[in-house]
């Protein structure tokens, strides 16, 4: 399951093959001078072919962030559904003379300033793995993340932090996939009418099944020992960490565990149904699909 596009510079030609594609990532701008011949014609082979379209600004970091975003932002005459992108990467000459704190401040101010001037559009970020975990130390990528690991497979960049799009080759062209399982699924996405902006990965539902288990009291109605301080501790952490799409999501689990521990919580008189009915709806608000079963141990599907 998932999609695949591809990112365009002035690499590519006007109108390169859109063959297994469903949406396409522009560069427009650099710096606060230069911009690429061919965005345009790029971007209409694009939307002709009906792919989502996105553009991406690269940054001169020793420069305004504000001025650079309006330098990229006044390029486009820009429409819904179009997603806009700070590619955030400085190892060129331009950006290694400048300071990993002064790239890490560019990219928050860039990145608020310019969704506060587009709050109708999905504003996100572009970073390897190096600056994910190296230069950056806040995790705020905006709406959402383009993370690239070159040579790893497709939808597995080797990191824990949710994404939306995951830059995985580079040769002959930038390839690019995305989990979503279709092109009216992006799109509904970048125009905000998906409800489900990011799904929690296999390793977000383990850690959560890991740590909601993890036994150091006994709980009286079950005699199952269930450590819901620490459950709730963890997902605390977790939720001031990730992406605004994965913190709804958490917190309608931990509403899920809420309802379920109170239900355990009596030591008479607990009714299985009430329970099951209980937490299936609020895990189902999280559009996370689990089995639950009172005296037995959750199994988890993506």
């Amino acid at each position: 399951m998932g999609i695949y596009g591809q990112d365009w510079a002035s690499y590519q030609g006007t109108e390169p093959s859109v063959a297994g594609l469903d949406f396409v990532f522009t560069k427009i701008t650099e710096g606060l001078g230069y911009t690429s011949p061919k965005w345009v014609r790029q971007r209409a082979h694009a939307k002709k072919n009906g792919l989502v379209w996105g553009a991406y600004h690269y940054p001169h970091m020793a420069n305004s962030p504000a001025e650079e975003a309006d330098f990229f932002l006044k390029q486009v005459a820009w429409q819904p559904g179009d997603l806009i992108v700070l590619d955030w990467e400085g190892y060129d000459n331009a950006n290694q003379g400048v300071s990993k704190a002064r790239q890490l401040a560019y990219k928050e101010a860039w990145l608020r300033y310019v969704k506060a001037k587009m709050p109708g559009y999905r504003v996100g970020m572009y970073a390897n793995v190096d600056y994910w975990k190296n230069v950056d130390n806040t995790g705020y990528c905006g709406d959402f993340l383009w993370i690239a690991t070159a040579g790893r497979k497709a939808g597995d960049p080797g990191i824990k932090s949710g994404w939306m799009f995951h830059q995985y080759g580079d040769n002959p062209v930038d390839k690019d996939y995305c989990p979503l399982p279709s092109r009216e699924d992006l799109r509904a996405w970048a125009l905000g009418t998906l409800e489900d902006d990011m799904p929690l990965s296999q390793a977000d539902l383990d850690a959560i099944e890991q740590r909601v288990w993890r036994h150091t009291e006994t709980n009286a109605a079950t005699g199952r020992p269930v450590d819901m301080g620490a459950v709730m501790a963890w997902m605390d952490k977790v939720h001031n960490n990730q992406t605004e799409a994965v913190q709804r999501q958490l917190a309608a689990t931990q509403a899920a565990v809420t309802a379920l521990a109170a239900q355990l919580g009596q030591a008479h008189g607990v009714d299985t149904d009430t329970v099951v009915a209980a937490v299936r709806q609020a895990i189902a608000d999280a559009v996370i699909h689990v089995d639950v079963a009172v005296t037995g141990t959750p199994s988890t599907t993506a």
